[in-house]
């Protein structure tokens, strides 16, 4: 098994563990987000989907700044940021699914991903919020197309 396969895998159990909507998609979001997990933030604070720490810091995680590239007035700059350090993959999913959700009132994407039917249309409405990327739910969707077998074995062993 590659080590991408293996990758999904694991982000799908603890995106399932998390009782994530569309497990799959998110254990594709979070090899964009994350760079396969080899991120120093993933790496550093389990952190898959470059959650940027509220204030106050979310309950039983901790705070680590690193810098990051965003995509800002048509042109990617790197700035510093904040961002929130989880104890574990299923803590970040269950973090994740709990933003989404509290800022589904401010963000109508969100909101939309949340009530989507398919997990296709999940990434297509909450990649337009979620990131400045403005190809990430392309990129998204693209991981998940390649590596299909790998949730189909998922789904088979569970």
């Amino acid at each position: 098994m590659s080590i991408q396969s293996l990758f999904l895998s694991r982000a799908c159990s603890a995106a399932r563990a998390a009782h994530h909507i569309f497990p799959e998609y998110a254990a594709c979001e979070a090899a964009l987000e994350s760079g396969w997990g080899r991120s120093r933030l993933a790496v550093e604070a389990n952190n898959l989907f470059g959650q940027k720490q509220s204030h106050p810091p979310l309950a039983g995680t901790e705070t680590i700044a690193m810098p990051t590239r965003e995509y800002l007035h048509n042109h990617w700059m790197t700035v510093l940021a904040n961002w929130t350090k989880f104890p574990g993959w299923s803590e970040c999913f269950a973090a994740r699914m709990a933003l989404l959700q509290r800022l589904s009132n401010t963000f109508p994407h969100y909101q939309a991903a949340l009530k989507a039917a398919t997990g296709e249309q999940y990434v297509l409405a909450v990649s337009q919020s979620w990131s400045t990327d403005p190809e990430r739910a392309g990129k998204v969707l693209a991981v998940y197309d390649a590596h299909m077998s790998v949730f189909q074995a998922d789904r088979q062993a569970a």
